[in-house]
């Protein structure tokens, strides 16, 4: 499914001392099967951005087209639980959302609230949690007796049992440790891909918006500042330093590298396996005279 946002602009509280210019001008293009990451500061107006991918906010200017829906200020939008059906948001700390007395039936939820049968969700619910990779055994549990990183997982199932067509990512492995972080992104790859998802990660890992996007967005000052790919992204390092923006560990290493051996790389390396290609390169041409 297709989403795009069209010159969109966003205030909050419109018409009282409060109204606050969030977004303006925003204009994102997300074609199915796109993975997607969204970069910026806090404050850079990436959540806000965020809540417009499922309707959860409506444009004070512009249009939001989902699939067949267009979403503006001017139209009072009717069912909506369809598009918050194919478009599954996974918070910040989403184990925060578990309320149910077992794991199945918080994992039911969702889907029997869009008006799925309880056997249809129940055999939902078995499906996705095979999915973030936890046992069939622990649906009989609560939810409340497993671990931080159990929990996290149990929630994300809870999103995958409403069967979307897009996934929307706000910080998913916020306050994990770095193995944590890497199991839980490479869960999300691995169905962004087996299931041909659309898939949205708002981020402040340059790591992994390096490594599994597809098209990186930045946002700055309510703004886009930038989109492109990774690597049109991360060939021009000086401009993200200058926002106060960090860039990937191996990005960093090569700047390091270059400046130090006053030497020049024939591309910017997003991995440590194309930095030692290129390291080895540099090693057969020699030493610059």
């Amino acid at each position: 499914m297709d989403i795009s946002l069209q010159n969109v602009e966003y205030r909050y509280q419109v018409n009282t001392p409060f109204e606050r210019l969030a977004i303006k001008d925003v204009s994102i293009d997300i074609p199915s099967g796109t993975f997607l990451a969204i970069i910026g500061h806090t404050g850079s107006g990436k959540s806000t951005v965020l809540q417009h991918l499922n309707a959860l906010l409506k444009p004070t200017e512009g249009n939001v087209v989902i699939g067949d829906r267009m979403i503006t200020s001017e139209k009072k939008q009717k069912n909506l639980k369809e598009i918050r059906q194919r478009v599954g948001i996974v918070f910040q700390f989403p184990e925060h959302q578990l309320f149910e007395e077992t794991v199945e039936k918080d994992i039911c939820f969702g889907p029997m609230n869009f008006g799925v049968t309880e056997e249809a969700a129940k055999k939902r619910a078995r499906a996705a949690i095979g999915q973030v990779g936890l046992p069939e055994e622990i649906l009989s549990k609560s939810p409340f007796d497993l671990s931080g990183g159990q929990m996290r997982r149990v929630a994300i199932a809870g999103v995958l049992a409403m069967e979307p067509d897009v996934i929307v990512l706000d910080e998913p492995t916020a306050g994990l440790d770095p193995r944590g972080r890497k199991e839980i992104m490479d869960m999300f790859f691995s169905l962004h891909e087996t299931r041909g998802l659309s898939t949205v990660l708002v981020t402040h890992s340059m790591e992994d918006a390096s490594r599994y996007a597809d098209q990186i967005v930045i946002m700055h000052n309510g703004e886009v500042y930038e989109k492109g790919t990774p690597k049109e992204i991360f060939s021009s390092p000086e401009g993200l330093l200058k926002l106060g923006l960090d860039v990937p560990e191996v990005v960093r290493f090569q700047l390091k590298m270059e400046k130090s051996l006053n030497i020049r790389f024939s591309k910017t390396c997003l991995t440590m396996e194309e930095l030692t290609e290129e390291i080895a390169a540099a090693m057969k041409r020699g030493a610059p005279k």
